[in-house]
């Protein structure tokens, strides 16, 4: 391991631990390295508990999060087969939109535990410590333990990974099979050469498949960046680099492929239909509507180009809403749609100071050997953050600003590490300029960000002032004035994270529940119908059905209680009674699923008792006749054969009809 170019950096020892007894393998653990100073250990375990309490903190007050998903983490609490499709009811009628590892994974807690928000949201928060953790050993391994320690608390007090690692979207779990196969990446690089490399690298490639089972082709942002970091790093030859990148690559294949081929060989009659698609197919899903179709703004698919996160606003011309493709949720398409205010808070505080030190740590060593674990970090950080920024910034189909969680890693490694670059040459003057500079330019840009939320105006000059002090003290700290340089450098810190930790905390401290929230003040509940205020079917998310309605599902003792349009009010109602509701047409009602020969026969056999109309702001008598979500395709169908055949009745405000007993 070449560490020639920055003596600082403490390399990773070699692995001698087979032959410890157990009592030395604790103090090991404890003590940490040998190398280390003391404090290294208490300083990691002080990260990750600080992480945790974070995390886990009054984590029940966001209820049910998104309701779409817990509905579904419901029904495999209830259901093996709910469980391994990702239905969102336990007879199984249709899946969520995304492929179903993250609900596994929840949906065990829940029966281990019991089914309740904390079962459902704590292994979200525990998935966050570990991404974490594996954060610090990637970067401990390649540049030692005081860059690896800001690398994790840069990633811990990144304000959308406080949001995701409290909620119950896939992001979570898909953000620690990166940092995990980034973790496997240097392990493989280090054993380069050898068959522990090509294990290693065999691995990464199977994390990478569970990241597609997660969130599907979104994890291959991340591919980019791990070739790079064998490639450019690895000691061994080009031909076995290129051999070992093949042998993680087919593993990666077999990793998703096995699932995939599951659902795909499986007979159609007897698994839940394929939410999101258009041919009730898992590939046909992951090439469209969660694959080219958010890169170009035509995600078809069974909801008709409407987002899992809520339906566009009306009358704006495309899904995207307001600014064209992609407009209603994360802004239009460009150059600066990471910076404006729909994404502006939840990654990009530390964004524009990791490109600058990308670039100024890339040139620092410039004279290193090729082998150079240090700038081996950077082209990962570095590849990692910039696929990621121009993919998202480039997307014209459906794109939603908590899907920056998936920068944070990159932004966190490269931040980290090419500050640390340049903080060992300060020095050199130019080294300090660089720094001095990203120091101010952060402490202007979180000023900025504040002023984007229109939040904690007292706290932007806070952060200008502070930017000043920590430039003046970068630029004289070899001059190592005392107090002085103390207070500048704390100055320092609090101008670069002073923006980003208050934004952090104020997320952690704030419930979440919807599909559309973001980091920061206001992101907490989602208005009805989303970013646009307006009314989506089944009314606002998380509105409680009444008692009556739930002891009357709770009492219909058939296959499913009811049978709703759209999963929004089929979850609220699920989740309030604990019995199976039918989400016809899945999350926007537009799915070809069931069709009305199949709601009949299930009507006729008894299999469903109850057809409960979308609650809150939808009218649904105007629906037929405006063309609104719940019309189109078979859900429109079925839901005026009921209104034609049953009579409707009221039970605490909500029109329901009772299948058992058709009209006269």
């Amino acid at each position: 391991m070449s560490t020639a170019t920055d003596p600082d950096v403490v390399a990773a020892p070699p692995a001698a631990t087979e032959s410890m007894t157990p009592p030395a393998r604790l103090r090991r653990a404890w003590r940490g390295h040998a190398e280390d100073p003391r404090w290294v250990r208490p300083a990691l375990l002080g990260l990750l508990a600080a992480t945790a309490v974070t995390y886990l903190w009054n984590l029940g007050a966001s209820g049910w999060a998104n309701s779409f998903y817990a509905a579904a983490v419901q029904a495999g609490t209830q259901s093996w087969t709910a469980w391994l499709f990702g239905a969102l009811d336990a007879p199984g009628l249709i899946t969520v939109d995304k492929p179903p590892a993250s609900l596994w994974v929840m949906a065990l807690s829940g029966r281990l535990f019991g089914f309740s928000s904390w079962s459902l949201l704590a292994p979200q928060a525990l998935m966050g410590v570990a991404a974490v953790g594996l954060l610090y050993l990637t970067v401990r391994r390649w540049s030692g333990p005081r860059t690896a320690l800001a690398a994790g608390a840069l990633l811990a007090a990144t304000p959308v990974a406080v949001l995701m690692f409290r909620f119950d979207n896939p992001d979570a779990l898909l953000v620690l099979t990166m940092v995990a196969a980034a973790y496997t990446t240097t392990r493989a690089v280090d054993a380069a050469g050898r068959r522990a490399g090509t294990w290693w690298l065999v691995a990464t490639g199977a994390l990478v498949g569970l990241g597609f089972l997660t969130k599907q082709l979104q994890v291959l942002l991340v591919v980019p960046a791990l070739v790079l970091a064998v490639l450019v790093v690895a000691p061994s030859s080009p031909r076995r680099r290129i051999g070992d990148l093949l042998a993680g690559g087919v593993a990666m294949i077999v990793s998703a492929g096995w699932y995939v081929a599951l659902v795909e060989l499986w007979p159609a009659s007897s698994r839940p239909y394929i939410g999101g698609s258009t041919t009730n197919s898992l590939l046909e899903l992951a090439l469209g509507y969660n694959g080219l179709g958010r890169i170009l703004g035509d995600e078809g698919g069974g909801r008709g180009g409407v987002p899992a996160g809520g339906p566009p606003p009306r009358g704006t011309g495309g899904p995207g809403g307001p600014g064209g493709p992609g407009g209603g949720f994360g802004g239009a398409p460009g150059v600066e749609r990471l910076f404006t205010a729909e994404f502006s808070g939840q990654a990009s505080w530390l964004l524009p100071a990791a490109l600058v030190l990308l670039v100024a740590g890339l040139w620092a060593l410039r004279g290193a050997p090729r082998t150079d674990r240090t700038r081996g970090l950077l082209v990962l950080g570095g590849a990692w953050t910039l696929v990621h920024a121009v993919v998202f910034s480039a997307m014209s189909g459906i794109i939603h600003p908590y899907y920056a969680v998936a920068l944070a890693p990159g932004i966190a490694l490269t931040a980290a590490v090419g500050a640390s670059v340049l903080w060992r040459r300060r020095a050199a003057a130019w080294a300090r300029v660089v720094l001095a500079a990203v120091v101010a330019g952060t402490a202007a840009w979180s000023a900025v960000v504040l002023t984007q939320h229109d939040w904690l105006p007292w706290a932007r000059w806070v952060l200008l002032v502070a930017g000043v002090l920590g430039a003046v003290a970068v630029l004289v700290a070899p001059a190592r004035v005392g107090r002085v340089a103390t207070v500048g450098v704390v100055a320092a810190l609090v101008a670069a994270l002073g923006g980003s930790t208050a934004f952090a905390a104020q997320t952690a401290l704030t419930p979440h529940q919807g599909s559309i929230v973001s980091a920061g003040p206001g992101g907490g509940r989602e208005r009805p119908g989303g970013t646009d205020g307006r009314a989506r079917p089944g009314g606002p998310e998380g509105e409680a059905p009444s008692p009556q309605l739930v002891a009357l599902l709770q009492g219909a003792g058939t296959r499913w209680a009811a049978a709703t349009t759209g999963a929004q009010s089929a979850a609220s109602l699920q989740l309030a009674s604990g019995v199976p509701v039918m989400a016809m047409g899945g999350f926007m009602g537009s799915d070809p699923a069931p069709t009305l020969a199949q709601f009949q026969a299930a009507v006729a056999s008894g299999e469903v008792r109850y057809y409960v109309e979308g609650g809150g702001g939808t009218n649904d008598d105007d629906l037929p006749r405006n063309g609104g979500p719940g019309t189109r395709g078979t859900s429109g169908e079925i839901r005026i054969w009921i209104q034609t055949n049953f009579t409707p009745i009221d039970v605490a405000g909500r029109t329901v009809y009772d299948l058992g007993a058709p009209r006269r």
